[in-house]
């Protein structure tokens, strides 16, 4: 097993917040890892690196950062608003000369494929969790499909990795998250991560998630599969004949869907709500 600290030659992680004055702030949902066993596994779960760029979204002091490029990324892309962190990085950087770009900026308003090369590219971050879920879906509704990554792997609070991986016989966690997740990509829950591997230490346990686009999903509007998601999930407890009044003729939707209107959205597979879109645009 690799000790802390022993990836590389840089110092160790609760040095270097010691040194930059790196205190997490909440209200940037920091939570720092510095476990550099974990954050390897996390780079070495994407799968193979070496002939990839990485996009990397809120890096802190670096030690996901630092893990993918041991890895072999052949190039790293990392995304920070924290100004403080950026000393830190800069030191990676040096460390890997050409293999690292810094961007200082906040993710939510910061388009990173004009930096992409012709290499492919995968997404792997420890995100923000106060931004994590958003961004997410900002990726997935891109009107361009299949999209610029091959795969993300993230990390989310528990409650939220569920969701996302949730299907229709998992009533409690299946919603529209579950839905858009699973219309264009394969996603899968891959191991926990414990509260006491975070600098501070949340309280709840984290999961790194892994989603694969599907080349070809089915072919739907994304705005209108939301509005759909919306209505049947705003009143989940309602039948379908019910909470999909905002949308217009439900007895005309379910009859062109063949739909039966006493289920509940719960009840429903991804395909199905698909296919309520779709037959949406035609009333």
């Amino acid at each position: 097993m690799t000790l802390q600290g022993q990836i590389d030659n840089l110092p160790p992680l609760r040095d270097v917040i010691e040194t930059y004055g790196l205190a997490a702030k909440r209200s940037l949902g920091q939570n720092f890892l510095l476990d550099l066993n974990l954050t390897l596994k996390i780079a070495k779960s994407a799968g193979p690196l070496k002939g990839y760029t990485v996009v990397e979204i809120g890096p802190g002091p670096g030690g996901l950062t630092r893990a993918l490029l041991a890895a072999g990324a052949d190039r790293v892309i990392a995304v920070e608003r924290d100004s403080r962190c950026i000393p830190a990085l800069n030191d990676i950087s040096g460390y890997y000369p050409g293999r690292l770009e810094i961007i200082e900026a906040d993710a939510m308003h910061y388009d990173v494929q004009p930096l992409l090369n012709s290499l492919p590219t995968r997404i792997i971050a420890n995100l923000p969790y106060n931004i994590g879920t958003e961004l997410l879906t900002n990726w997935l509704t891109s009107s361009v499909w299949p999209p610029f990554f091959s795969s993300m792997t993230l990390m989310f609070q528990r409650e939220v990795a569920e969701r996302i991986v949730a299907k229709p016989e998992n009533r409690k966690g299946y919603g529209r998250l579950g839905v858009l997740c699973g219309w264009r990509t394969e996603a899968k829950i891959l191991f926990n991560v414990p509260p006491s591997a975070f600098t501070p230490p949340p309280t709840i346990m984290s999961s790194i998630v892994q989603l694969v686009p599907k080349l070809e999903p089915q072919q739907c509007n994304v705005n209108v599969l939301e509005k759909v998601t919306a209505a049947a999930f705003g009143q989940r407890r309602k039948m379908l004949r019910q909470s999909l009044k905002p949308l217009g003729d439900v007895a005309k939707l379910l009859d062109i869907t063949n739909l039966d209107g006493t289920k509940r959205a719960e009840e429903l597979p991804v395909e199905a709500f698909v296919t309520l879109a779709n037959a949406l645009k035609l009333l």
